[in-house]
Formats: C-alpha cells, sequence, structure tokens
C-alpha cells in the first residue's frame, strides 16, 4: 500500500479515497481526548456550556500523554483503547468530527457512524508512546486542566504515522 501525506484538514475531502489498510502521515490540528474529558464534554453539552474545541471538522486522538520532560513539548504519546469512547463517538460524529485517532476495534454503532458521516478511524501504533511523541510539535492545554494527562490538548503532529482501520466505505482491518 501507498503511503499516503494529509493534512488533517483534507480528512472529509480525502474520505472517498481512503481505504482500510492504508498507511498515511497525518500532519496538522489534532485534540486529545480519553474517557474523563469525553464524559465531561458531554455534560458541558448538556448544560449548554461552552467547549473546548469545535467538533466540526476535528480530529480526535484518544490518549493521555505523559509528563513532559524539558525542551519537550509533550511527553510520551501513545494511543488509548478506543472502545472506551464508543457511547459518545456516533453523536461526536453526527455532529462533524472527521476523524479518531486510537487503537482497537469500534463497535457496530461506530463503523455505522463513520460511514454515515464519511469520517476515518486511523489506528496508531500501541506501546510506541515515545515514538509517537517525536511526531508532535506543539501541545497546549485548552481544556480540563483539572483532569491532568486526561486533559483536552490541542497538538500539532507532523507526519504522525497511522494506518486506516474503519474507511467511510465500512471496510475495516478488525473484520
Amino acid at each position: 500500500m501507498a503511503e499516503i501525506k494529509l493534512n488533517v484538514s483534507d480528512i472529509k475531502k480525502c474520505a472517498d479515497s481512503l481505504h482500510a489498510g492504508d498507511n498515511v502521515l497525518l500532519s496538522g490540528t489534532v485534540y486529545t481526548s480519553r474517557d474523563a474529558a469525553h464524559k465531561r464534554i458531554f455534560q458541558y453539552m448538556e448544560e449548554g456550556k461552552e467547549l473546548p474545541f469545535e467538533i466540526e471538522g476535528s480530529c480526535v486522538y484518544y490518549c493521555g500523554p505523559t509528563p513532559t520532560p524539558k525542551g519537550f513539548p509533550i511527553g510520551s504519546c501513545g494511543p488509548t483503547t478506543s472502545g472506551r469512547m464508543d457511547p459518545y463517538a456516533p453523536k461526536l460524529l453526527d455532529m462533524g468530527m472527521v476523524a479518531m485517532i486510537g487503537k482497537g476495534v469500534r463497535s457496530k454503532e461506530v463503523n455505522d457512524a463513520i460511514v454515515r458521516n464519511k469520517a476515518i478511524y486511523f489506528c496508531a501504533i500501541g506501546g510506541a508512546g515515545a515514538l509517537a511523541a517525536q511526531h508532535i510539535k506543539e501541545c497546549e492545554v485548552i481544556g480540563f486542566d483539572d483532569l491532568g494527562p486526561e486533559s483536552v490538548k490541542r497538538i500539532e503532529l507532523e507526519d504522525f504515522p497511522v494506518i486506516v482501520a474503519v474507511d467511510c466505505h465500512g471496510e475495516s482491518l478488525f473484520k
């Protein structure tokens, strides 16, 4: 399979051409969010509060980075198991989220929402958080600072290696 360089802002435009198994190098703005942050995002939505980032057009990386070493933008930053965010993903996809990065299989409901919304689920390499961090050039906490590693961060990726795990055509590496 060919390696594809893709700016995160172009995911929606390129979704039809991406297929399960494609190797992709992602660059651009991504938001980190895991279990606790997802729960709070949904609480904020119910309460009508402003969210830490615009869901429409977003790509969310399921990770909780380790503390940042001196001189680096972020600590080790590997993917977490995506299935824990499955209760939240369909609604976020329906709100315009275009992509997710994590590891592991997704539920039928999430896969259906990916197809329905022409989105993409990428898998990053688990157990390689230090390597992943080398492709993160900037990091800023933008929400829920009290959650520590699970706070929402805006990160800038540069040639971040991922694999298309579930494409907008319904194909999956996990089938």
